[in-house]
């Protein structure tokens, strides 16, 4: 099969993560989680002290971003200034943060183009909410992975551990109150790209929801 750019959009606990590494496995693609890196501007915002309304204050941390991946134990690993902050980005408060850090044009501008940069060479997974239709328009294979919010949030919740202290009725709230800020935002809302392949994940499992995609790649 040739290379080609995938994209994996959908809502938290969907399975995206998981799928997205397991499908670049068996293609021997990159995989690139690009929602982590949101994830690293907000734990910059926070440890900065910058707000998420801060226009001024996020352009100049993106200014002296440094973010980097690297291979470790479970999959990559994300960096900052040389720090592995991999496992203090999926802190709730960080997840919120990032929602709302996202949205904002200047964030969005300074990581899109190392979202380009990364995709230039193809042969790989891009992982997030706005893949398939903000940053790689014209994708090969755009997939947008979904299930229901109650299944997503006993997920979420069971990948925390209750390492959060959070209940799995709080998990629940903070996911919806997450989906309703993604999905009206006015910068790149989360939505399925028009030729993307919709996959409800609620009922299918991690290899099920991956031969789903590994056969629509091998029909294009």
């Amino acid at each position: 099969m040739r290379d080609l750019l995938v994209t994996i959009d959908g809502p938290a606990g969907a399975g995206k993560t998981a799928v997205s590494r397991r499908l670049a496995q068996r293609l021997d693609y990159v995989y690139v989680d690009t929602g982590a890196l949101y994830r690293g501007v907000a734990w910059e915002a926070a440890q900065n002290g910058i707000s998420c309304e801060d226009a001024y204050g996020l352009a100049r941390l993106c200014e002296n971003l440094d973010l980097t991946f690297s291979p470790g134990p479970g999959g990559s690993r994300l960096y900052c200034r040389g720090v592995d902050i991999t496992e203090d980005i999926r802190a709730p408060e960080i997840s919120m943060l990032a929602s709302a850090v996202s949205a904002m044009p200047v964030v969005r501008s300074a990581l899109f183009d190392i979202q380009r940069r990364l995709g230039a060479e193809k042969g790989a997974v891009f992982e997030g909410r706005d893949m398939g239709t903000v940053v790689f328009p014209e994708a090969e294979a755009k997939f947008f992975l979904t299930a229901d919010i109650e299944v997503r949030a006993q997920r979420r919740y069971r990948e925390l551990a209750g390492g959060s202290g959070q209940s799995l009725a709080e998990v629940t709230e903070e996911m919806k109150r997450r989906d309703a800020n993604d999905s009206s935002r006015a910068q790149a809302p989360l939505k399925p790209a028009a030729d993307a392949v919709t996959i409800d994940s609620t009922r299918l499992s991690l290899e099920e929801v991956v031969d789903t995609m590994a056969g629509h790649l091998l029909r294009l």
